[in-house]
C-alpha cells in the first residue's frame, strides 16, 4: 500500500513538472496555438458560462491599407501571394497562414476577411487590408485595433 502511494505521488509530481516545462507556464489548451502563432492570444471568454470556450483568438495589431498599384506591390499587382486575384475581403499578413479567416470588429463589424497576400518583411507584425482605390486606402489610414482570428 505504501509503495503504490509513493509511486502515485512520484508520477503526479513528475507529470506536473513535465507539463510546466512543456507549456512554459501557459495552460495546455493554449500552448500549441501560442507556439505556432506567437502573436495570437486567447480571446476574451469572460461572457461565457464557466464550462464554455470560445475558439476565437484575438490580437491587437497595426492595420494598414493597400491597393493593386505597382508602387505598393510588385509587377503583378492584381495577383496575391497565394495566386488569387485581389478583391474585397482580402488581407495581407506575414504572421498568419494563407486561408486564415479574420474579423476586424471595431472597424468592419462582422465582415470576414481571408489572408491571401503577404507584405514586405519589414511589416511582419501588421495586417494590410486591400482596397480598390487609393482614396479608400488613404481614408482608412493606419489603425491599431483588435483582430479576431477565426
Amino acid at each position: 500500500m505504501g509503495k503504490s502511494l509513493l509511486v502515485g505521488a512520484l508520477l503526479a509530481v513528475s507529470s506536473l513538472s513535465f507539463a510546466t516545462r512543456l507549456t512554459d507556464g501557459k495552460d495546455f489548451a493554449s500552448a500549441a496555438i501560442l507556439r505556432e502563432y506567437p502573436y495570437i492570444a486567447p480571446g476574451d471568454d469572460s461572457l461565457l458560462a464557466p464550462n464554455e470556450f470560445s475558439s476565437t483568438r484575438s490580437v491587437t495589431a497595426l492595420v494598414t491599407a493597400y491597393t493593386s498599384s505597382e508602387d505598393e506591390t510588385d509587377s503583378t499587382p492584381y495577383i496575391t501571394a497565394s495566386n488569387t486575384f485581389t478583391r474585397d475581403g482580402i488581407v495581407a499578413a506575414n504572421w498568419l497562414p494563407f486561408g486564415t479567416k479574420v474579423r476586424i470588429p471595431h472597424v468592419f463589424g462582422n465582415k470576414v476577411f481571408a489572408v491571401e497576400d503577404r507584405m514586405h518583411p519589414k511589416n511582419d507584425e501588421k495586417l494590410d487590408v486591400w482596397f480598390s482605390t487609393k482614396e479608400e486606402a488613404f481614408k482608412f489610414g493606419v489603425q491599431k485595433t483588435r483582430i479576431e482570428i477565426l
